[in-house]
């Protein structure tokens, strides 16, 4: 059938059949920045994109730039379906859970190389409330002194942490550390042997950091990569807002939150509701 003998069966003009709506000269505008904002952040989400999109000044939500996103081709991140792991139930208050600003501190490796081969070794510091990263070190080799080191230097700038936690590592569980933790009063927390996800925090942030620049980033000496990671680290803190604290960044979080660290500011989790008691490591 013609569309013109379709559209005499139902009654309706041609000219509204053939109507192609035009877009808007803001919308124009608005599809125009959301694409400048992917561009720059390949790895973002519709959702931290909307977020930057209000922080500018826009009059969006989340709806809208999805419906653009889509209609744009970019990338929408697969819902993933959630498990529950072996032995959950019984050990998911087994670890210490952060309540304020400074009450439980994280520090972990990642490991990446420079283009000649060279092993780049990078200590990450992370406030678990805020979710400030308080210090990124980058070097060819860090032993247990540079850590205390870095820690030191989280501590001049940010206060002193009640608890640092992190895995089991030679670094970490050397004695000279835990004598200069022990002098300032911070207590060492010590997940269980080959299980990552009690160290969540900041191992989620190493995700994003290897996500976000080190898989798209080629370093050609030790000094490109301690500019580009301190640049990265800086956006992440001043820039980049962090979903889990309502789509602020951690900068905006901790100072809001002040000294205190009010758990008013934040969302908090169920599983986080469930388990806010210190119980265990």
């Amino acid at each position: 059938m013609s569309q013109r003998a379709a559209c005499r069966l139902v009654r309706q003009p041609r000219s509204t059949q053939r109507y192609v709506p035009l877009p808007r000269l803001a919308e124009r505008r608005l599809v125009a920045q959301m694409r400048s904002l992917a561009l720059s952040h390949p790895r973002y989400g519709y959702r931290r994109i909307a977020a930057l999109l209000r922080a500018q000044g826009w009059t969006v939500n989340d709806k809208r730039i999805a419906r653009l996103w889509r209609l744009e081709g970019l990338k929408l991140r697969r819902q993933q379906r959630k498990r529950r792991r072996l032995g959950q139930a019984q050990s998911g208050c087994a670890r210490l859970r952060p309540q304020r600003t400074n009450h439980v501190w994280s520090v972990d490796f990642l490991m990446d190389r420079t283009e000649n081969g060279r092993a780049l070794k990078i200590l990450v510091v992370l406030d678990e409330w805020t979710r400030l990263c308080l210090g990124i070190v980058v070097a060819r080799s860090i032993v247990a002194a540079d850590v205390a080191l870095a820690l030191q230097t989280a501590i001049a700038g940010h206060g002193t942490p009640e608890h640092v936690r992190s895995d089991n590592g030679p670094e970490f569980v050397a004695k000279g550390l835990r004598r200069a933790l022990a002098v300032r009063g911070i207590e060492p927390r010590y997940i269980e042997p080959g299980s990552p996800w009690e160290n969540g925090y900041v191992e989620s942030f190493n995700s994003r950091l290897r996500d976000e620049l080190l898989e798209r980033e080629s370093f050609s000496t030790l000094l490109e990569a301690r500019v580009l990671i301190e640049d990265w680290r800086v956006e992440y803190n001043e820039r980049r807002p962090h979903s889990a604290l309502g789509y602020v960044t951690p900068a905006a979080f901790a100072a809001a939150a002040g000294s205190s660290g009010s758990a008013s500011l934040r969302p908090t989790t169920r599983n986080e509701s469930e388990c806010l008691s210190p119980c265990g490591t």
